[in-house]
């Protein structure tokens, strides 16, 4: 006769899920949510990168062919023909190293205003934090710059140029210009989410807004006075910085560019708390 041996067997743990609306409009809500969701962040924006160059002919070279033409552009005509000087650096590495940070910070900006309304069908099905969509839009600019550096040290070596000691903070100006983008994109994806104007005028003001920059001239180039109101700029602290740490030129105001990195914080806290208000209303507005 054999004995029986009973298991008791444990009760599965019911988890309990609380669905409270207000956790994803609080910044210490939406943190905790980016780190959930950190899967889904990167696999949206290797989307992005392969929707770009999906059904292109010469594919990644676009990522280059935009900088470098533009760069050709503008030497021809800023210093050939207006005769803007550029001291002892070459005029097209200088342009060149200005325009990199630029494109990474405009692009990142316009890609982040339109993605809203670029994945509707996704907003409108599924719950995911939707913060993450204008952020994994800056991964397809930052794929371009990473190319773009390939070619930025070919044009170094053939005008002779060598970096100097700033290229150690060379990360540190790509994380700000991120970040910078980050501040402005986030509001204005919010607010083209229901007014289409915003995602329209976007290209014309960033292309304004260029020339308040020092990327197609040398900070040099600006009268004293006019100078201080152009270093506020955040954006001149990181082509500054690039400049500094690829060309050797002048280090950039580190007193305006804490002032800078402080205004950029501020914007990104402001900006995040307003996706976060304005988020739950998204998808009856696309």
């Amino acid at each position: 006769m054999t004995a029986e041996v009973v298991r008791a067997v444990p009760q599965e743990e019911k988890r309990l899920t609380v669905i409270d609306s207000s956790y994803g409009m609080k910044l210490r809500g939406i943190l905790p949510e980016l780190a959930l969701y950190r899967e889904l962040l990167l696999q949206l924006a290797w989307r992005d990168v392969k929707v770009r160059y999906k059904q292109t002919v010469i594919g990644v070279v676009w990522a280059v062919a935009q900088p470098l033409l533009t760069m050709v552009v503008f030497t021809i005509v800023f210093s050939r023909f207006a005769h803007i000087s550029s001291g002892s650096k070459p005029y097209a590495v200088l342009v060149f190293v200005g325009l990199l940070p630029w494109q990474l910070f405009s692009q990142g900006v316009t890609r982040s205003t339109v993605s809203l309304v670029g994945s509707t069908p996704l907003i409108s099905k599924i719950y995911f934090p939707r913060i993450i969509i204008p952020l994994a839009s800056l991964g397809a600019p930052l794929f371009d710059f990473a190319i773009s550096l390939a070619i930025l040290a070919v044009l170094l070596g053939a005008y002779g140029v060598s970096p100097g000691w700033g290229l150690f903070a060379f990360p540190g100006f790509v994380a700000l210009a991120l970040l910078i983008s980050a501040a402005l994109g986030l509001p204005l994806a919010a607010l083209n989410a229901r007014y289409r104007d915003v995602g329209y005028a976007m290209p014309f003001l960033l292309q304004l807004a260029m020339y308040l920059s020092p990327v197609v001239y040398p900070l040099s180039a600006i009268p004293r006075p006019w100078r201080t109101v152009i270093e506020i700029n955040p954006v001149t602290g990181v082509v500054q910085g690039f400049r500094w740490g690829l060309m050797r030129d002048a280090a950039p105001n580190f007193g305006f560019l804490a002032v800078g990195i402080a205004l950029t914080v501020i914007v990104l806290v402001w900006s995040t708390r307003y996706f976060a208000r304005t988020q739950r209303t998204f998808a009856d507005v696309i």
